[in-house]
């Protein structure tokens, strides 16, 4: 079931903002901006956290922030819930859920293992136009890949009578460096270099709506590229790694986790640099610690609201 997500603490977080005031009828002022959390999870399979994506929905457009697996059928659940834009476009209608742009953070594999679906699926159930997606270096080579691997199926559902759209497969690859990579009536999206692993080319991504201001680090170690994108955002939304989950790992794997993710105590203390108003936290590294104990070690260096997401969290 979708949960709306820290509910006392998201007032708390936006009472001052003007998407959330009260007006003189004693009425709370609907936002403009929703996020969704689709997938809060790792490469662990774990049922009840998908791969890692993020929708942020502004007038009932939809903008994916990363494609983990189940992607698009957590979509589908959101809008089951009620997120009118993944919901079906007429009562008792199939599911409908769809992105107007795509954003990458880096090509580790439980982030993108949801690209084909998220390209695809919509694409059948009715998308008549080719979907932009934005990211790293090596975007292009993975979505031409992509393309090539499904030629057979693309080729079936164009020919057969009655079909999808011939364009609407179709992926536009965005090769991107740090600074504003997309802008349109509702949000501007901006990407900033954060250090996750050598190899990859990884980003985290600022997005500025009318009402809100959200920060998504993607994988990362301490950050204080995070910190600055931030600057007093409204939602910063984190990955994290547990301290008393790090120090169980053998010798030989710490040097690694240190250097790719973020401990939750750094975590801290990057939403106190950047004096973020919420604090979201997702891409759960726990190994079993209980999210108490991930909740406390944020709260030892970060004095502000902190939540720690989990699929279908709506904020």
């Amino acid at each position: 079931m979708m949960r709306l997500l820290g509910w006392l603490a998201l007032v708390a977080a936006f009472a001052q903002t003007p998407a959330m005031a009260a007006s003189g009828d004693n009425r709370v002022e609907t936002s403009r901006t929703q996020v969704v959390m689709l997938g809060t999870g790792t490469p662990i399979p774990d049922p009840d956290r998908s791969g890692p994506a993020v929708a942020v929905v502004v007038d009932d457009v939809a903008y994916l922030f990363d494609a983990g697996a189940g992607v698009v059928r957590r979509a589908a659940a959101a809008g089951r819930a009620g997120v009118k834009v993944f919901a079906p476009e007429r009562p008792g209608g199939q599911p409908n859920p769809r992105f107007q742009a795509i954003f990458i953070t880096h090509l580790h594999s439980d982030h993108t293992l949801g690209l084909a679906d998220a390209i695809f699926t919509p694409w059948i159930q009715g998308r008549a136009a080719p979907v932009d997606v934005y990211g790293p270096s090596g975007l292009a080579r993975l979505l031409k890949s992509i393309g090539e691997g499904y030629a057979d199926d693309i080729h079936v559902r164009t020919t057969d009578p009655g079909g999808p759209s011939p364009d609407g497969w179709r992926a536009v690859a965005h090769e991107v460096d740090p600074g504003v990579v997309y802008r349109d009536e509702r949000i501007t999206v901006r990407a900033f270099a954060v250090q996750h692993v050598e190899g990859l080319h990884a980003y985290g991504y600022r997005i500025d709506t009318p009402d809100r201001t959200i920060v998504i680090s993607g994988d990362t170690r301490q950050s204080e590229a995070v910190a600055s994108a931030c600057d007093g955002c409204d939602l910063l939304i984190h990955e994290v790694l547990s301290d008393t989950a790090f120090r169980a790992y053998p010798p030989e794997r710490q040097p690694y986790h240190a250097a790719a993710h973020t401990l939750a105590t750094q975590v801290g203390e990057v939403a106190t640099r950047a004096r973020a108003k919420l604090l979201v936290l997702t891409h759960v590294i726990a190994n079993g610690v209980p999210d108490a104990v991930v909740l406390d070690e944020v709260r030892s260096t970060f004095k502000g609201q902190v939540v720690l997401a989990h699929d279908l969290d709506v904020l």
